[in-house]
């Protein structure tokens, strides 16, 4: 009687864990997902991988991976025909590809050294500046410079204030991009030689060195005038230029003043690197000799440090984007 007990009981057991094991596996199978590679068609995979993961880019321009601009630019050929004898026409330069709003150009096949910012101080000189656009976009960019080109004019009736517009101009060119160095240049002055690059160097550059007005000869040792470059460090170590020279002349001494007693020095192309041209032209209206100057010029040591650009003051009358250059009209005040 034990015995078919027993036999009895192991057979309910059996078969009980038999039902249950069916059970497991059915619920198991039917809840288990499919493998996730079976569920997903191309349109997913797509979807996820621009939404979620972008694809790499393989284009070197888009992903900053250009090279370095050289030291030497390869396309350079030296020796310049600059004529002013016959008018220039804009309009083929207008539509350069290479040239985007405001006078800009970036080098399209490497990462330029320096980011440029080329300050022209300006009033009623439109004839000059359509030769200095002519001539000087096409060579800026041969030197393979991240440039822009700021026209810094004067309004109002009072006394021309060169380096006061200089001034302007570097602060109006700083709130439109990250320039680490500045050109300060006249307009009516073209280089003849495209190895004299409008760029900074480990010193203050004088880039105008020899002049066809003073017969392609540097006039004297301190003479720092007509185009010159400096970085941002070098400009914000002398304090900027000074304000508070009206009319003509002592500007470019008191600079060279400046740079003198920060102990820096002027670094200048060989001279016949360094050969410009001058639109000949009458002294302008209200640009007359500045017969403070001379004083001026002798007390630098004792003004720099407050008459520069932590004392400039000016108000921007109208800001204009043409496609060669960008415009900004200022009120600089009055003697």
């Amino acid at each position: 009687m034990l015995n078919r007990t027993c036999s009895l009981l192991v057979v309910v057991c059996v078969l009980h864990m038999s039902v249950m094991l069916l059970f497991y596996l059915k619920n198991f199978t039917r809840n288990t997902p499919a493998p996730t590679h079976l569920n997903r068609g191309p349109e997913t995979v797509r979807l996820t991988l621009t939404e979620e993961e972008p694809a790499p880019q393989t284009d070197s321009e888009d992903n900053n991976t250009l090279p370095q601009c050289p030291d030497t630019p390869p396309n350079l050929v030296g020796p310049l025909q600059v004529d002013f004898s016959d008018p220039v026409k804009l309009e083929k330069l207008e539509k350069d590809p290479q040239l985007s709003l405001g006078g800009r150009h970036t080098p399209s096949k490497c990462v330029s050294q320096q980011k440029v910012a080329i300050i022209i101080p300006f009033r009623n000189r439109e004839h000059h500046l359509k030769y200095w656009l002519f001539y000087m976009h096409p060579l800026l960019q041969k030197q393979q410079l991240d440039y822009g080109v700021y026209v810094i004019e004067q309004d109002g009736e009072n006394k021309f204030n060169r380096a006061k517009l200089l001034n302007v101009g570097y602060t109006e060119a700083l709130k439109e991009y990250d320039y680490n160095c500045f050109v300060f240049s006249d307009v009516d002055l073209i280089p003849v030689d495209d190895r004299n690059i409008y760029k900074c160097f480990d010193q203050p550059r004088h880039l105008s060195v020899a002049m066809d007005k003073f017969r392609f000869r540097l006039p004297y040792k301190q003479y720092f005038g007509g185009v010159s470059a400096m970085s941002k460090k070098q400009y914000l170590k002398i304090n900027g230029f000074p304000n508070n020279f009206w009319g003509w002349g002592g500007e470019d001494d008191d600079i060279y003043n400046r740079l003198s007693y920060r102990g820096m020095t002027i670094s200048r192309p060989a001279g016949a690197i360094g050969r410009c041209k001058m639109i000949r032209h009458t002294r302008d209206k209200l640009n007359e000799s500045n017969p403070q100057r001379f004083t001026r010029i002798h007390h630098t040591r004792q003004t720099m440090d407050t008459d520069g650009i932590n004392s400039l003051t000016y108000k921007v009358v109208a800001l204009e984007k043409k496609q060669l250059y960008t415009k900004i009209i200022v009120d600089i005040g009055k003697p």
